[in-house]
């Protein structure tokens, strides 16, 4: 069950949800992800990245944003050091990107754009860093290596790919999670698939020197994340 990435796409990826479904997916994956690990993954790779080169000014591109979440992270990080970032969240769903509007209101920064992973609608190295978490495992493997690679060629400085680690404790605490907190039959069973199509450490790696990245990394953090970060 473990061994092998699943092939079976999650309802958020086939559309078979009604509208209330989704509005209830993106106010209790905000929840999830917070609780997860997502925000300290990133504050233990990017944001150190980024206070260890000593920026003065950054810019960052979130491939499969969602409603934000990670922009404003990044966006409070800069504003807490007096640091101008420019910040842009790529989404190919239409509502995704309202929702990234509507949370990020108080967040100049912060803009959102419809587009798709595959055709970065931005010219080679348009950014310091591209980002991306929780979207990977939603491809086979051959599409991750496309994303990778676009990702790649619009970052000038390194690019970051946040993800589940397949993991059997993985599974059980997220059903144990999703019964305490009452989670929605869509994120329940979304979020379980989404362990099983996810990512062992040494398969991560070896999507990206598909993709011809250099200085490859892929560490674990805690709780079940694994965190991909390479150079062009």
């Amino acid at each position: 069950m473990f061994e092998k990435r699943s092939r079976k796409l999650e309802r958020i990826d086939t559309g078979d949800y009604t509208a209330e479904e989704y509005e209830r997916f993106l106010r209790e994956i905000r929840l999830v992800n917070r609780l997860a690990g997502d925000a300290f993954a990133l504050k233990r790779t990017l944001l150190r990245e980024v206070k260890k080169n000593n920026l003065q000014r950054f810019s960052v591109l979130d491939v499969g944003a969602g409603s934000g979440e990670l922009l404003r992270v990044i966006a409070d990080f800069a504003r807490a050091g007096n640091v101008k970032c420019d910040l842009f969240g790529i989404e190919l769903n239409a509502r995704s990107a309202e929702s990234m509007l509507e949370e990020s209101a108080n967040y100049a920064e912060i803009k959102a754009v419809r587009a798709d992973a595959f055709r970065l609608p931005f010219a080679d190295k348009a950014f310091d860093y591209a980002i991306c978490s929780l979207f990977t495992h939603h491809f086979t493997d051959e599409n991750v290596v496309l994303i990778l690679r676009e990702m790649s060629r619009v970052a000038r400085r390194k690019i970051f790919v946040i993800d589940l680690h397949r993991h059997r404790m993985a599974y059980i605490f997220y059903k144990i999670f999703c019964a305490g907190f009452r989670i929605s039959p869509l994120v329940r069973e979304d979020g379980c698939l989404s362990i099983l199509r996810s990512f062992k450490p040494r398969e991560l790696k070896s999507l990206a020197e598909l993709s011809g990245l250099k200085n490859i990394s892929v560490k674990r953090y805690f709780p079940f994340r694994l965190v991909l970060s390479g150079e062009n």
